[in-house]
């Protein structure tokens, strides 16, 4: 156990690539909207606690896709701004992908980008269907 394990490099996905039920995604993308949807604060026990979500419409050169920030990760979502998702994975919402980044992942401002958003080919703007297929 000497030799120290070298760390994966990782590998970045484009948003067009996204599927749902997928995890494990890093990208990086540009900010293009961000809109407050939540923000409620609960004091209990000596910290005040707030709770805050607001939904970021980010995208790359392939697609955009709406973006759920919570907590910490909403100072970090401006408008204009490029981020890299670490561990970003893919929630259902009303049948529509929104991207997330839970406890296991990070958001981190990166250098800004020099790519446009393409903004006609919006994921979640999709609407998919759960089909159960029954197995004979």
């Amino acid at each position: 156990m000497a030799e120290s394990k070298s760390l994966r490099k990782p590998v970045f996905t484009k948003v067009d690539q996204l599927r749902p039920g997928t995890s494990g995604h890093t990208l990086t993308v540009k900010v293009v909207s961000a809109k407050m949807v939540l923000q409620k604060g609960r004091s209990d026990g000596p910290q005040v606690r707030q709770m805050r979500i607001a939904e970021c419409l980010v995208g790359d050169e392939t697609g955009m896709i709406i973006f759920t920030a919570r907590n910490e990760q909403v100072d970090l979502m401006k408008e204009g701004t490029t981020v890299t998702l670490r561990n970003a994975k893919i929630d259902m919402f009303k049948g529509s992908m929104r991207l997330a980044v839970d406890k296991w992942g990070r958001v981190e401002v990166a250098e800004p980008a020099n790519f446009t958003v393409k903004e006609d080919n919006n994921l979640s703007l999709i609407e998919y269907e759960l089909v159960n297929v029954v197995e004979e």
